[in-house]
């Protein structure tokens, strides 16, 4: 009896200081972050004279990855969370079931998210309802563009001729979205699509203009060639007169200095985690076929032990001595 008493007493004794130390572990307890998720992505990637980098993640336990990695911010990529899902790039994945996976991601980071939002899911109302929900998530941006709905992906090869979102329209979707915001650090890009749909530079050009003076707190300009001729273009004519993003998945042999003297304020790695995944899993999953066992792949993949480190287990564990009853001795 006075034993059980004394681990009572032991536990009570610890209790504050393991609450203390929950608060540094899982999603539930976690501190937040000391700047705002919002206004690290505004500093991240809007800032002059200054290039950030955004990684894509698709999933919570990538978003941790990315986060551990250095990253100070992370690309929810479209594609990569519609392929996770086995959809396609089409918007086949409805809004609510990409706000379900970013919450996940948001949860288990630090770091601010830029949501790469495709045409807004929709007209300005839609738009609209989509800020709401990010700000409530803890989501810090938006990225969207000026095709129409659905969208295909840019890099398909199958946008040329197919017609654009009205200047017009597009603007005041980007108004709403900025009219919409609580957060004044809430981030919305501006992804121009001319070059992908075959138009040149004035009209990339003319797009660019029309959303700064909409509110777009940045433009993405994107592009489907292997060289970065026409993302030169823009930008050397552009000067650095608003923040540029840019997503060199075609145009990688372009050194990242190259962007520096664009005058670009962010890059994106738009979909290497997503397609890393991928060859991993092919590779593993022919291996384990191929020879019934598992003695080639066994050295090459993660440790349970790390993908239980990776789930946050430790806070479980700290978390379990407090709120649960523990067993006599």
């Amino acid at each position: 009896m006075m034993a059980s008493i004394t681990r009572t007493a032991a536990v009570a004794r610890s209790a504050p200081s393991l609450v203390r130390g929950l608060a540094t572990w899982g999603p539930a307890f976690k501190k937040g972050p000391a700047v705002k998720k919002t206004t690290q992505l505004k500093k991240l990637i809007t800032t002059p004279g200054q290039l950030g980098f955004l990684m894509e993640a698709h999933n919570g336990l990538s978003a941790k990855i990315v986060e551990e990695a250095g990253f100070k911010g992370i690309w929810g990529s479209g594609l990569s969370i519609s392929a996770a899902m086995g959809v396609r790039d089409s918007n086949e994945a409805s809004f609510t079931q990409v706000l379900e996976v970013l919450e996940f991601m948001s949860d288990n980071t630090n770091i601010p998210i830029l949501l790469d939002a495709d045409t807004g899911y929709g007209n300005f109302n839609n738009a609209r309802i989509l800020v709401r929900k990010l700000e409530a998530r803890g989501v810090a941006g938006a990225c969207i563009e000026d095709k129409l709905f659905p969208k295909t992906n840019s890099l398909l090869g199958t946008s040329e001729g197919k017609p654009l979102a009205s200047i017009e329209e597009f603007s005041a979707k980007i108004r709403a979205m900025k009219d919409t915001q609580k957060d004044s650090d809430f981030v919305v890009v501006a992804r121009i699509e001319a070059f992908i749909s075959g138009w040149g530079l004035e009209e990339a050009l003319k797009r660019a203009e029309a959303y700064k003076a909409a509110g777009a707190d940045a433009v993405l300009i994107h592009s489907k060639k292997s060289d970065p001729s026409e993302i030169a273009s823009f930008c050397n004519a552009w000067n650095g007169k608003h923040p540029v993003v840019i997503v060199p998945t075609k145009y990688y042999t372009t050194p990242t200095q190259t962007f520096k003297d664009w005058k670009c304020t962010g890059v994106i790695w738009a979909n290497h985690n997503l397609r890393a995944s991928v060859t991993a899993m092919q590779e593993t999953c022919a291996s384990i076929f191929k020879n019934e066992n598992l003695l080639a792949v066994e050295p090459k993949v993660a440790s349970v032990k790390e993908v239980f480190r990776l789930q946050d287990q430790p806070e479980l564990d700290a978390a379990e001595k407090i709120y649960l009853p523990q067993k006599k001795a």
